[in-house]
């Protein structure tokens, strides 16, 4: 019987192959925590499970937020979706 090593990430228990993975996928949950609370704090009445995956949204898309952040706002089109369908920007501002 061969013995696999596996690592558990403290945040959520998930199990990963290895320690880099497992380290990455924590600090992906730690930012996405963040924003979490970030948002609660910020927009009264937000729904706490709305404002964790809007959490999660952003942690998993850092680099395109950051990108946005830093002058390129289109870095963002692909992550807008409404309806299951992609929106165009000027569709989402809309509204």
């Amino acid at each position: 019987m061969a013995v696999i090593p596996m690592w558990m990430c403290d945040r959520d228990n998930s199990m990963h192959e290895s320690k880099k993975e497992a380290d990455a996928h924590d600090k992906l949950l730690e930012l996405a925590e963040q924003f979490t609370m970030l948002m609660e704090e910020n927009l009264k009445g937000v729904d706490e499970k709305q404002a964790e995956e809007f959490g999660l949204l952003l942690a998993r898309n850092k680099d395109k937020v950051v990108q946005a952040c830093k002058g390129k706002p289109d870095a963002l089109n692909d992550l807008l979706v409404e309806d299951g369908a992609k929106v165009t920007p000027t569709k989402a501002a809309k509204k």
